[in-house]
């Protein structure tokens, strides 16, 4: 039997990953879907008003706009990202996210390996 890689959904079913995690009044909403030394795919609901302060990531981190609107921050570079919309944050350069507007993102993070 082998490990379930991917959590939070059922296998062979079909689903439409808008509707995957929910938007809630005043907060940041999020549903992981896979973590491992390696990678993290996560989900997010970004209320209007709401966002993730200036950090840095351990890997590079794909980011695809699956409703709504982005205001994202990598480094000196401002960017507005619409639904269908990716961007990759590189590893190490600080970055920001912002909801003027309520929107949903998926998050693919691929981890540095370890040396």
């Amino acid at each position: 039997m082998s490990a379930t890689l991917i959590k939070n959904l059922e296998s062979a079913k079909r689903y439409n990953i808008v509707d995957l995690v929910q938007y809630s009044e005043g907060q940041v909403v999020s549903r992981t879907l896979a973590q491992g030394k390696a990678h993290t795919i996560t989900l997010f609901a970004f209320d209007a008003g709401e966002g993730l302060s200036t950090h840095t990531a351990p890997g590079d981190a794909l980011v695809q706009i699956l409703d709504g609107e982005a205001a994202i921050t990598i480094g000196d570079v401002e960017l507005v990202l619409k639904a269908g919309e990716v961007t990759v944050m590189p590893a190490d350069i600080p970055h920001a996210v912002d909801a003027e507007r309520r929107f949903k993102m998926m998050l693919i993070l691929v981890k540095k390996p370890r040396e």
